[in-house]
């Protein structure tokens, strides 16, 4: 257990450091001394008359803290009013000095014995917390309570997981959740979306370059595989990977080593892989597009997100959800579903999935209205509008539009085009015209 002692007596906190050797001990002579410690130990034992303040200053300041230090006050002879000020303040204990050596021992003892079950305990309703966590994972579909539950038993493993599903149907929230049920969850997540990093910085990106690598490389840097050391690194869009960083990408996978871009030293990498993607990716891999070994490596553990068209019955919770988030994101109140507009949304066909939804859902805390948008059906290009009586903008709605298409493909222009059936200048004069 880690102990700050503070004690502006020099003699006295040499003493009392001789007493205190089964303890990691942090020496402080002051409040100003002691004070960025406060975080970074389990107990403090601190004298009531400092240089600087008092005790009651550092109490206070510990318990501003979410997870404080057990706190013991030492108060002089005769000052029994500052123990019970400090008791009633929130300090575990006291000692009243002069005391003796079995006292010391015994009193932080028992305050030690009591700040473990604290601790415990938050670690405890921390496990809690993060288990409601898969309850931002909506749906009583049995799609969705397949996918909660194997969510739940494979996430405190180190199985890669291989994310399938729609753009918009919560690959990333998957992928986020299997972090936070996970033993890696106070370490990093780092996500990188393969479509959206141009070809030429991709492997640099991944696996980190060195000083004067290519043009520009002014300094060494650490690719993402580096910095989810001992975390999770989740692989957005892994389809888009080009097949020359395939190869690489699955020696990585292979050796748990990485080797920087310019330099011949491997470096050993602690990594949980989830890629996800909204490609077949059977049919790229008999298309020529993507390695059938990489792929085999990377679907260890499938997870396929059902499209919200396929569970329309859950579409009220989560109108219910995204409302609550987002009326207490903005500090407005929370409008009333109505009826006829959960006749509309259920009506619709959904392209954009759980993300459109969440979209539309902001739009009508923000805006107390929910804009009317072409329901498209995919396959024979018909579709249908739903026009507003008063006129349409075109100009604002052709902007609502490719601004949707962007969000739904990550920012990824040429994915967008492809989305729209639009070539790519065309859509790049589009994006130009609206400031997009």
């Amino acid at each position: 257990m880690r102990l700050l002692l503070v004690e502006d007596d020099k003699d006295q906190r040499q003493l009392l450091a001789e007493l205190l050797t089964d303890y990691d001990l942090v020496l402080a002579a002051s409040v100003a001394e002691a004070q960025p410690h406060l975080g970074k130990v389990d107990m403090v034992l601190s004298d009531w008359k400092l240089g600087d303040g008092d005790g009651l200053m550092l109490l206070r300041a510990a318990q501003r803290l979410s997870q404080g230090p057990a706190f013991v006050m030492m108060t002089a002879y005769g000052t029994i009013s500052h123990a019970v000020e400090a008791m009633r303040q929130g300090a575990d204990d006291y000692l009243s000095k002069p005391f003796s050596r079995q006292e010391l021992a015994l009193t932080l003892e028992k305050v030690g014995r009591a700040q473990k079950l604290r601790q415990d305990n938050q670690r405890l309703s921390q496990a809690l917390t993060d288990q409601n966590k898969l309850t931002e994972i909506i749906g009583q579909a049995p799609a969705m309570q397949q996918l909660q539950s194997r969510l739940a038993r494979i996430s405190d493993t180190d199985a890669t997981v291989l994310i399938e599903g729609e753009s918009g149907t919560g690959k990333e929230l998957a992928a986020r959740a299997l972090h936070q049920l996970s033993r890696r969850a106070q370490k990093p997540f780092v996500a990188i979306n393969c479509g959206a990093i141009p070809e030429a910085l991709a492997e640099s990106e991944l696996f980190g370059s060195d000083k004067g690598a290519f043009t520009g490389a002014t300094q060494a840097k650490a690719g993402k595989f580096e910095a989810a050391s001992s975390g999770t690194l989740f692989l957005d869009e892994i389809g888009e990977l080009p097949l020359v960083l395939q190869s690489k990408l699955l020696r990585v996978l292979q050796e748990g080593k990485v080797t920087r871009l310019g330099e011949h030293q491997e470096r050993s990498i602690d990594v949980r892989i989830i890629a996800a993607t909204n490609r077949d990716l059977k049919a790229e891999v008999q298309a020529g597009r993507f390695r059938e070994d990489l792929y085999y490596r990377l679907n260890v553990v499938p997870l396929v997100l059902p499209p919200l068209r396929e569970r329309k019955d859950d579409i009220p919770a989560l109108c219910r959800h995204f409302l609550a988030l987002y009326a207490r994101r903005h500090g407005l109140s929370q409008p009333e579903l109505s009826p006829a507009l959960v006749g509309r949304l259920l009506s619709h066909h959904w392209p954009g999935n759980v993300r459109e939804l969440a979209n539309r859902m902001e739009r009508l805390v923000l805006l107390g209205e929910d804009m009317p948008i072409a329901a498209v059906t995919p396959g024979n290009g018909d579709f249908t509008v739903s026009l507003p009586p008063g006129g349409l903008d075109w100009e604002a709605f052709e902007r609502h539009c490719l601004d949707k298409a962007l969000a739904l493909n990550g920012g990824n222009k040429r994915q967008t085009a492809r989305y729209l059936n639009l070539g790519y200048k065309a859509l790049l004069y589009r994006l130009e015209k609206h400031g997009l």
